[in-house]
């Protein structure tokens, strides 16, 4: 062979190996790609996967402690009635009853327990049972609350015991 004829040779096998080796690093950053989509695929999944399961367990703790509470509530209805009745015979016992209830009204609206016991304000049927009716004047068409006879609670927004009251109009 000449030496011509040897040097084409040479640089064509020098090419070949150059395409095969950039073949070889592009199979190579083509699979680095693949591995590293799968990767961050992967992580969002996951980080879906601890918020899901964060959520789920503040909302299975919120409706256990809304429980808890649904439970407490004669308990608070009790103490209004006993300050009711005590409101008229003033003295030691009545301070006493008035300072264990507000406490525990209190300690409750803290950790997001509200009372809903308006008076003259519009009534509401998702806050407001009305179990009487005083018929009221022709001019005003919304119904007022006249009077609370058993409070209403929310917990948390969440409504769990509507009011019991008496409407007018």
């Amino acid at each position: 062979m000449s030496d011509e004829a040897l040097a084409n040779e040479s640089v064509a096998s020098s090419s070949d190996d150059t395409t095969e080796a950039f073949d070889t690093r592009s199979d190579a950053e083509r699979q680095r790609d693949e591995y590293l989509d799968a990767l961050q695929r992967l992580q969002a999944e996951f980080e879906n996967y601890r918020k899901r399961v964060t959520r789920s367990s503040e909302d299975a703790a919120a409706r256990s402690t809304g429980q808890i509470v649904v439970k407490l509530l004669p308990v608070l209805d009790a103490f209004d009635l006993a300050q009711a009745h005590l409101d008229t015979a003033p003295g030691f016992e009545a301070d006493a009853l008035d300072q264990a209830r507000r406490l525990m009204l209190e300690t409750l609206e803290r950790e997001g327990l509200e009372r809903i016991d308006g008076v003259d304000v519009a009534f509401d049927p998702y806050v407001h049972d009305a179990v009487a009716h005083v018929e009221g004047d022709e001019a005003s068409d919304t119904p007022l609350v006249v009077e609370v006879l058993r409070a209403g609670y929310r917990w948390k927004g969440v409504v769990l015991r509507p009011a019991m009251v008496k409407v007018r109009g």
